[in-house]
């Protein structure tokens, strides 16, 4: 059985350029959010009372991500993977392609997962989408911002917060994703022989390969404006007889109306009729 721990490297220190707005980050000070710190305690915990289970970390981020796996190697997982991924490619994320990279990374690393626990939100972004999008791509169960979590009975289960202070028990059952609130429990500390050899591990790294997203992208907004009407050439002899052929101050009026369409069929087929008109439509 395979249990992944599934981190998020981020910039724990940041700043705003007061000229751009742009939000830079120091790609040195970052590190695992509280929430993602319980995800690799609960992790470990699982794979140690689960038979023949090995417990993988991955981090999708920089090379900067590193120290994240060292200190998952740390406190006694048996493997760890980091999929490259820029720092700043995720301002327009909205949880799915994180996943679909995460997924693709474990698929060419280490294999599907049978459990995979996550931070219930992330501390740069907040939105807690990522794992809801990775257990739809990997058709498992998903029980999402426990506070508990453990094994029962050879199953997994867990308990979430309600409104009023209630509390929802669940049986997860496996394969399943979960996300875990911080302050459940806290990470262990590694032992001195698992630091040292930590710092000397070699971290191995794949690239996701997840198609780029091809959503439209709005580049600018503005309103629209027709193409000119082509207007029939003028066919009077002297040129004020042409101008005033072409703005058509002699021309019959065109009075304002009021349309009271019976069926909304008839709205449609007048509005259409006057933007066809004005030169809105071709």
């Amino acid at each position: 059985m395979l249990v992944v721990a599934a981190l998020r490297w981020t910039a724990t220190h940041a700043s705003v350029d007061p000229l751009t707005g742009r939000v830079r980050r120091n790609p040195r000070a970052g590190g695992l959010s509280e929430a993602d710190r319980c995800a690799l305690e609960h992790a470990v915990r699982l794979a140690s009372a689960l038979p023949d289970a090995r417990c993988v970390a991955v981090a999708l981020g920089p090379p900067e991500a590193d120290d994240v796996l060292r200190l998952a190697l740390e406190v006694g997982v048996d493997e760890v993977l980091r999929i490259d991924h820029p720092a700043d490619d995720d301002h327009t994320d909205d949880g799915s392609r994180t996943a679909a990279a995460l997924l693709a990374g474990l698929r060419a690393g280490p294999g599907a997962p049978d459990v995979v626990l996550c931070g219930d939100r992330s501390s740069d972004r907040g939105t807690g989408t990522t794992p809801a999008f990775l257990a739809g791509l990997l058709g498992a169960r998903q029980a999402l911002g426990l506070c508990e979590l453990g094994l029962r009975d050879g199953e997994l289960h867990g308990v979430r917060r309600l409104d009023g202070g209630r509390r929802e028990r669940l049986r997860i059952g496996f394969p399943a994703v979960c996300s875990v609130e911080p302050g459940a429990v806290r990470l262990r500390r590694g032992a001195l022989p698992a630091v040292l050899a930590a710092r000397q591990a070699v971290i191995p790294v794949v690239s996701p390969g997840v198609r780029a997203d091809n959503r439209v992208t709005v580049t600018g907004v503005r309103p629209y404006r027709p193409r000119p009407r082509v207007l029939p050439a003028a066919s009077a002899a002297s040129h004020h007889e042409r101008i005033l052929a072409l703005s058509g101050p002699t021309g019959p009026k065109v009075r304002s109306r009021v349309v009271t369409p019976r069926t909304p069929q008839a709205a449609a087929d007048e509005l259409m009729a006057f933007l066809r008109e004005h030169g809105y439509l071709p």
